[in-house]
């Protein structure tokens, strides 16, 4: 099945948005302070926020894209996944040399972050974030372990679904884009006071990445593949702006 097929067609590509949720959401509690009460002002971006600064691709490391030995050169631990997909623009184009990172919690659902106070044990050789740029055909590719998930403060008892945080930059650091992944067939996806904030299921499951036995290696690792698409009515869900880069 083709990107095509999965969405009807059509001459434009307008973000719909229905997509995004409410700023103000009771059941995801912190919404309730942050939430805006006023009418938002709409700011233009600046020339220095459009054209820069940029990021030099020669900084990127051979493990950079390698979380299970990037941080120690020792092996984390935890069940060995593969993350891959393609960056891709509304008419389902390829988008290279794009900054891919992505961060998230180690196999127990523990960040490597001092203000995280979850009971599970930190892993010593997982630093939880690694990164990388698309090629030609805007193509990434991730090896990590399985995020494991973890109790928040909201409700008694919330549970953040097993997730992978992604930034997407453009051309420069003022351009960039913030989404989650989530895994097909986790429980917890449709329990979250944070997946739940979006009003639309199709929106959801642009967020969830299938198991990708074609891409899975025997014996080693299993794959998930999720395409990160740029604009219009095939937009992946981003947490920080509506119409995308």
């Amino acid at each position: 099945m083709t990107l095509s097929d999965k969405v009807e067609r059509g001459p434009l590509f307008f973000r719909d948005r229905d997509w995004h949720p409410a700023a103000y959401a009771p059941g995801y509690k912190t919404s309730m302070t942050r939430a805006p009460f006023r009418p938002l002002v709409s700011m233009g971006s600046t020339l220095s926020e459009e054209t820069g600064p940029a990021f030099g691709h020669s900084m990127i490391g051979l493990l950079d894209n390698n979380l299970i030995m990037n941080f120690t050169g020792e092996p984390a631990i935890g069940e060995r996944i593969i993350m891959h997909g393609r960056v891709l623009d509304e008419q389902g184009r390829g988008v290279p040399n794009v900054l891919v990172e992505i961060w998230q919690a180690n196999a127990g659902g523990r960040y490597r972050h001092k203000k995280d106070s979850y009971a599970a044990p930190l892993d010593p050789n997982f630093g939880g974030c690694g990164r990388t740029i698309s090629g030609p055909d805007g193509a990434y590719e991730f090896l990590t372990v399985r995020p494991g998930a973890y109790p928040w403060p909201n409700r008694v008892n919330d549970w953040r679904p097993m997730h992978i945080h992604i930034s997407v930059f453009g051309s420069g650091f003022g351009q960039r884009l913030i989404t989650q992944m989530y895994f097909e067939g986790d429980p917890l996806i449709a329990r979250c006071p944070i997946v739940n904030t979006i009003g639309q299921d199709k929106a959801i499951q642009a967020l969830v990445a299938p198991l990708d036995m074609n891409r899975a290696i025997p014996m080693d690792c299993l794959a998930y593949k999720f395409d990160i698409v740029l604009r219009g009515r095939r937009q992946s869900f981003f947490e920080n702006r509506k119409e995308g880069l």
